[in-house]
């Protein structure tokens, strides 16, 4: 009895070599190797110089995108085209087009723009005068400006103003250098988006070829859709842009304001940015109107400007945009400002369209989640492996 009581001793003491060596080879096999530390630096180097590389590359990426963007918009006239014409010279008279409208544009706004800057300053020591007049015939005006010498300052102003017309030459050569360089980059990006019209369907089908049926189906459908959203609210914005401006000038005219096509112009081109482009655009015009008749066609250019944005915010924008983006008003705002915020004008002008491609990639991922839902089995080797289902309503093969 006593030797059988002792026999687990020996047997435990034994045990505990075991257990030892056991925990030191687990130990072991979690230490790092120089294999493993060598793959994490070769990442992080390498993932550093692809960051780098991005931020060198990123003005012609920003290029790339722009050009597929304007891809995407004229998709639309140009597959309209293609039906009763070759597809080149589709492709040729859209962008004969494209690159017609800002030569009219820049036709219709320079001179004026020239003008009413040269008439502004040759006249503004006469306005200086006539506010000079008006603040001695009130009391209120002629406190004001014995203590704050407000009409000192701008005679001030206007003697820089006049003064500074020697320094024209030097602006105009500075303007004429970023003219330039933004030609040149209008340039490149029609140049690649006229390859991406006429070889993107191409690519995308042998890209496509390379994913399986089911995937190849569901990234050519989202795709699909997102080129039809963007192109449809491009248009979209387009038409609304135009309405605002025939409308601005019908009534510029009416009012008898001088330039009334430039200033049309000015209002349909900010009336593109989303949210705050009508009313800028409203508030340039009402201040052209403070030099032509104040206040008459200020006051009613001002009640113009409240009606018909109410009109086109109400009637306009649902009836050409609900079909285009179904996006919640709150979705649209943020969006607004993220593209503003990162990229100025122009990322105001692109965030509502790349918001709805999102949103239509989201729900097709989600889509093809619920009809190809992921199933787990064990593999041979006892571990699970997932592999997609078949789609709902599928009948299961033999």
């Amino acid at each position: 009895m006593e030797g059988s009581a002792a026999s687990p001793e020996p047997a435990a003491a034994k045990s505990l070599p075991a257990a030892g060596a056991r925990s030191l080879v687990g130990s072991s096999a979690r230490e790092p190797t120089v294999r493993g530390i060598l793959r994490v630096v070769i990442t992080v180097v390498a993932s550093a110089i692809a960051l780098y590389l991005v931020y060198l590359l990123r003005t012609p990426i920003g290029w790339l995108f722009l050009a597929g963007f304007v891809a995407i918009s004229v998709s639309g006239p140009v597959e309209l085209l293609s039906r009763r014409m070759p597809r080149g010279g589709a492709i040729a008279l859209v962008y004969l087009g494209l690159i017609l409208v800002p030569i009219v544009i820049g036709a219709i706004l320079v001179p004026p723009a020239v003008r009413a800057a040269s008439d502004l300053v040759s006249n503004f020591p006469a306005y200086v005068s006539d506010i000079n007049e008006t603040v001695q015939d009130s009391e209120t005006l002629n406190s004001l400006n014995e203590d704050y010498d407000l009409v000192g300052k701008l005679r001030d102003a206007a003697n820089d103003a006049a003064g500074s017309l020697d320094d024209v030459a030097a602006t105009l050569a500075s303007l004429g250098a970023g003219l330039v360089g933004s030609l040149f980059a209008l340039f490149t990006i029609l140049v690649m988006s006229m390859f991406l019209v006429g070889r993107g369907r191409a690519w995308t089908e042998a890209a496509l070829a390379t994913r399986r049926p089911e995937q190849a189906e569901a990234i050519g459908r989202a795709l699909d859709r997102m080129a039809i959203a963007i192109s449809s609210y491009v248009g979209g914005a387009l038409a609304q842009a135009t309405i605002a401006g025939v409308a601005a000038f019908v009534v510029l005219s009416i009012l008898g304001m001088p330039s009334p096509l430039a200033l049309a112009v000015v209002v349909a081109l900010l009336d593109l940015i989303p949210l705050v482009g009508a009313t800028i655009g409203a508030i340039i015009v009402g201040v052209v109107t403070l030099f032509t008749d104040f206040p008459t066609v200020t006051i009613v250019w001002t009640i113009f400007a409240i009606a018909y944005q109410q009109f086109e915010n109400y009637v306009v924008q649902p009836r050409i945009q609900s079909r285009a983006v179904a996006l919640d008003p709150f979705v649209i705002v943020v969006a607004a400002i993220f593209g503003g915020t990162l990229l100025g004008v122009i990322g105001a002008l692109l965030a509502i369209p790349v918001a709805a491609a999102l949103q239509i990639a989201v729900r097709e991922f989600l889509a093809f989640r619920r009809a190809y839902g992921v199933a787990s089995f064990p593999s041979s080797g006892g571990a699970a492996r997932e592999t997609p289902s078949a789609p709902a309503g599928a009948e299961p093969s033999a």
